[in-house]
C-alpha cells in the first residue's frame, strides 16, 4: 500500500466509532426510562392493590345483620367507592383517576395516574407516561 493509500484512509473509523458510541448511550438511556416507568408501575400497583383491598374489607353492615354472613362478605358499589376514597386520602396516594367496581362479592379497582419518567423527553417527546393498573380482591370468610 502506497503512503497515499494509507493517509487517505486515515480517520475513516472515526464515524464508525462515533456512531457506536451514540447507539450505546441511548441504549443506555432507554434501559434508565424504562426502569423508570416499571418502578413507577409497580408503584401504582402498589397502590391499587392496597385499594382493593380496602374495599374488600369494607361490607355492608345491613346485609350482613340482616342475612347472616355466609361464604362470602357482601360488598356495594357504594360502599367499595367510599373505602377506595377513604384509602387513597388516608395514604396520599395520588391519582389522576380511579373506579371501583363490585359483584356484590369481589371488588375490582382501576388505577391510572401519568408520571413524567426519566429522559421522557427523549423517548415520549415530553409527554407523561400514563400508567394503568388493575386490581381485585374478596373477603372470604371462613365457613
Amino acid at each position: 500500500m502506497s503512503a497515499a493509500t494509507v493517509e487517505a484512509e486515515r480517520g475513516s473509523a472515526l464515524p464508525f466509532v462515533l456512531v457506536c458510541w451514540l447507539v450505546a448511550t441511548f441504549m443506555a438511556l432507554g434501559a434508565v426510562a424504562a426502569s423508570d416507568a416499571f418502578l413507577e408501575r409497580q408503584d401504582v400497583q402498589a397502590v391499587c392493590d392496597g385499594a382493593a383491598l380496602a374495599a374488600a374489607n369494607r361490607t355492608d353492615e345491613g346485609r350482613v345483620y340482616a342475612a347472616g354472613v355466609g361464604e362470602q362478605l357482601p360488598l356495594t358499589g357504594e360502599m367499595a367507592r367510599t373505602a377506595v376514597a377513604d384509602h387513597l386520602a388516608d395514604g396520599g396516594d395520588a391519582l389522576d383517576a380511579w373506579a371501583a367496581e363490585t359483584d356484590g362479592v369481589e371488588v375490582t379497582v382501576r388505577c391510572v395516574r401519568s408520571v413524567e419518567i426519566a429522559f421522557g423527553w427523549l423517548f415520549l417527546g415530553g409527554r407523561p407516561l400514563e400508567v394503568t393498573a388493575v386490581a381485585s380482591a374478596r373477603a372470604p370468610t371462613l365457613g
